[in-house]
C-alpha cells in the first residue's frame, strides 16, 4: 500500500508540473503578441488597428464611436468612379465643417423665455411667364421678348484659366444669415443677421467662388462688410465694386449674393429643392430694368439676357433649383456691367448647409454659362 501511494503522489506532482509549464508557455506567447502588436495600434499608417481593437458590444450592436485614430476624426465618402450626374459638381465638401456658435444662434440650446415657432418647407415654382425651362415674374407690364433674349449670345466673354479675376462675388448685405441647422422650428430670439461668416452669405459666396476657381474661371470674393448700418449699404457696396473693377480690369461678371426672408414672425418659409437626395435652398435671380433711362441703367437687356441663361441652365441641370426670376423696376448695382446681377440664395429659414450646397450648384451653373 505504501509503494502504491507513493507512486500516486509522484504522478500528481508530475501532472501539476506539466500544467504549470503549459500555462506559463501560453502566458509567454500572449505577452509576446501584445509586445509586437501594440505599437502598430498607434502607428498613423495603421489607424484601423486601434479602431478595430476598441470595438465593444452594446445591445447586440458594434460600437466604435469613443475611440478613433489619435490624429484623425474625418468622415470620408466612398470613392467611386464619377458618373455623368456627379461630374456636374466639381466641388463638394466631404467633411462637415465644425462651426462656432458661441456668438450666434443655436437651435439645440435652451431658449428660456422664448416662444417656439414653425419653419415650413416649400418648393416655389410654376409662376409667371414660361420660356423654355424658365419662369419669369414680369412685374413691369413691359412687353419683353424673353425668348429672344434667352437665345441671344452674351454680350461679354470670360477667359478660362486666366491669371486675372474674371468674376467678382460680393455682398451688399454681408450680415444676412441662415439657421444653424436643418430644423422645422425656430425660437423667437432667432436674429438672422450676423458677422459670423460661418453662418452668413459670405460662406455661400465662398462656395460659389471655390467652384468657379476649380473650374478654371478666376474669381475674386470680396468679403467687405457694407451693412454695419443698413441705410446706404448699396452706395457703399458699389464703391467696393468699382474699386475692384478698377484694380482688376478683366472682371466681366459681378454678382451680389443675398438671402431672402419669407413668411411671418411666427412661421418662416424656407424655399427648398432636392437633388441627388440632398436638400438645397432655392435661388431667385433679380433682373432690373430702366426703359426710360432714369436710373442710367441702359444695359438692362444685356443683364436680363445673362439672368435668363443662368435660370434656364440651372433648371436644366438641377430641376426646381430656381424660384421664378424677378423682373422689375430696380437697378441696385446691376448697371456696373452687362454681367452684373443680384441673386438671393434661400431665405432666413434655410439652414446654412442648404445654402452652401446651392452655392456650389450655382458655381457649377455659372461655369457652364460662362464657358459657352
Amino acid at each position: 500500500m505504501y509503494e502504491a501511494g507513493d507512486f500516486l503522489k509522484r504522478k500528481g506532482r508530475f501532472i501539476f508540473s506539466l500544467k504549470l509549464t503549459v500555462s506559463l508557455s501560453l502566458v509567454a506567447i500572449a505577452a509576446f503578441c501584445i509586445y509586437t502588436r501594440l505599437p502598430q495600434c498607434f502607428d498613423s499608417q495603421a489607424a484601423a488597428v486601434l479602431t478595430a481593437a476598441a470595438v465593444t458590444m452594446n445591445d447586440g450592436e458594434y460600437k466604435t464611436e469613443e475611440v478613433t485614430s489619435p490624429k484623425e476624426n474625418i468622415e470620408y465618402e466612398e470613392q467611386t468612379e464619377p458618373t455623368e450626374e456627379t461630374k456636374k459638381i466639381t466641388v463638394s465638401s466631404t467633411v462637415k465643417k465644425e462651426r462656432d456658435k458661441s456668438d450666434y444662434y443655436d437651435s439645440y440650446a435652451e431658449h428660456k423665455g422664448s416662444q417656439k415657432y414653425a419653419v415650413t418647407e416649400k418648393t416655389i415654382g410654376d409662376d409667371g411667364t414660361k420660356v423654355d425651362l424658365c419662369y419669369i415674374k414680369n412685374n413691369t407690364g413691359l412687353d419683353v421678348d424673353f425668348k429672344k433674349l434667352l437665345n441671344d449670345e452674351l454680350t461679354f466673354s470670360v477667359k478660362s484659366d486666366s491669371d486675372n479675376p474674371q468674376v467678382l462675388i460680393y455682398h451688399t448685405h454681408t450680415s444676412e444669415g441662415y439657421l444653424d441647422e436643418d430644423v422645422d422650428y425656430f425660437y423667437s430670439d432667432y436674429y438672422s443677421r450676423t458677422q459670423n461668416t460661418d453662418f452668413n452669405v459670405v460662406a455661400v459666396g465662398e462656395a460659389i467662388t471655390n467652384v468657379l476657381n476649380k473650374n478654371g474661371i478666376k474669381t475674386l470674393h470680396d468679403k467687405t462688410v457694407h451693412d454695419s448700418a443698413y441705410k446706404g449699404a448699396y452706395d457703399r457696396s458699389v464703391q467696393t465694386v468699382l474699386s475692384d473693377m478698377e484694380e482688376h480690369k478683366d472682371i466681366k461678371v459681378v454678382i451680389d449674393i443675398h438671402r431672402d426672408a419669407l413668411g411671418t414672425e411666427k412661421n418662416k418659409v424656407k424655399p427648398v429643392f432636392e437633388y441627388n437626395g440632398k436638400k438645397g435652398a432655392q435661388i431667385m435671380i433679380l433682373a432690373g430694368c430702366d426703359p426710360n433711362g432714369t436710373r442710367n441703367f441702359t444695359n438692362w437687356k444685356n443683364n436680363l439676357n445673362f439672368a435668363l441663361k443662368i435660370q434656364n441652365t440651372a433648371e436644366k441641370l438641377y430641376p426646381n433649383m430656381t424660384r421664378p426670376l424677378d423682373f422689375d423696376y430696380f437697378a441696385y448695382n446691376e448697371y456696373v456691367c452687362d454681367g452684373s446681377l443680384l441673386i438671393e440664395i434661400g431665405a432666413d429659414g434655410n439652414s446654412i448647409d442648404e445654402a452652401i450646397y446651392s452655392g456650389e450648384l450655382l458655381g457649377d451653373v455659372l461655369s457652364k454659362v460662362l464657358k459657352k
